[in-house]
């Protein structure tokens, strides 16, 4: 993740001063140090707090400051669901530890920093990529078969539409996307019998590697009651995008994406089940992008996202 300094906070500060007290205290030598406050561009006001001479941080974000699309929502409930998301999360995987909450300092959440290089990173250089894959993978793996529940089909439809909603195709495209649907729909291929906790938010920027373990960031939007595949999806797409648009096509990302499902598979027989339902989940992670991109790059990502589909009519 990229920071930028932006302010220099001394004893006195109120915000700072509630930091010392009521979260890291106990943690401090030097409850008067300074404290350096770097913003990072995300779709909330995101900043990590560094402790003069304490090499120790804190990331806190503002829930009564989005900076993205999404304005009109409800910031301390959006604050309470990412911190018992984190904190649920947190008995199961690696995560962000979640520290505390605040209202009055415009919805505040504050999580643990940690260090290290993203996924994202290791995408970007191809550089023990299969093993951090693998690594992402097998924790996924862990928080679904942990957190079993009943299963909301359709839930994931009613998201799929409200994608469809926010992109505004034109009639044609739309009226495929609709009749596409309803034939995965009444197919058996998303049907189970249980749901489980996802992460949802399944990018590559929020899974953080620190000496070689991966954590895992960002839980304001998951879901329960969730298909596991959901967030495998989202992350094949993401592989997929990143190799089409910056590493000479999509098609070099299917090494990974298959050894990526293999990992996450129990055996075989998982492995087929999990393939037969990654297009859906794969299609709507490549909409969720196209949100985000204009011209060749959308239009790429819309048609891509349509072929997924299409494999009904094949499976």
């Amino acid at each position: 993740m990229e920071y930028r300094h932006v302010n220099t906070l001394s004893p006195g500060d109120p915000f700072r001063d509630w930091l010392v007290k009521k979260i890291t205290g106990y943690r401090l030598q030097n409850k008067q140090c300074l404290v350096n406050v770097f913003k990072h561009n995300s779709s909330h006001t995101v900043c990590k707090y560094q402790f003069e001479g304490e090499h120790f941080s804190v990331m806190a974000k503002f829930f009564s400051e989005p900076t993205g699309r999404l304005k009109d929502y409800n910031p301390y409930k959006g604050m309470m669901n990412e911190y018992r998301n984190l904190k649920y999360a947190a008995s199961i995987i690696n995560v962000a530890k979640p520290l505390a909450v605040h209202k009055k300092y415009n919805c505040v959440l504050v999580t643990e920093y940690i260090p290290g290089k993203s996924l994202g990173w290791y995408i970007k250089r191809e550089e023990k990529l299969y093993e951090r894959l693998a690594a992402v993978a097998h924790m996924l793996r862990h928080l679904h078969e942990n957190t079993k529940s009943s299963y909301n089909k359709e839930k994931e439809f009613k998201n799929y539409h409200e994608v469809l909603d926010h992109l505004k195709l034109d009639h044609d495209t739309r009226k495929t996307f609709n009749k596409l649907l309803g034939k995965w729909w009444y197919s058996s291929s998303l049907d189970r019998e249980y749901g489980c906790m996802v992460h949802r938010d399944v990018t590559p920027s929020n899974y953080i590697f620190y000496k070689g373990k991966p954590y895992a960031i960002d839980f304001e939007s998951s879901w329960f009651q969730a298909h596991p595949v959901r967030d495998l999806g989202i992350l094949t797409a993401e592989l997929k995008k990143e190799f089409e648009l910056h590493k000479g096509g999509g098609w070099r990302a299917e090494p990974y994406i298959g050894n990526f499902l293999w990992e996450y598979s129990r055996d075989e027989k998982d492995f087929t089940s999990i393939t037969g339902a990654l297009p859906f989940f794969m299609s709507i992670g490549l909409l969720r992008s196209a949100r985000i991109h204009r011209g060749n790059n959308r239009n790429y990502l819309i048609k891509e996202a349509c072929e997924c589909l299409k494999t009904i009519n094949r499976g």
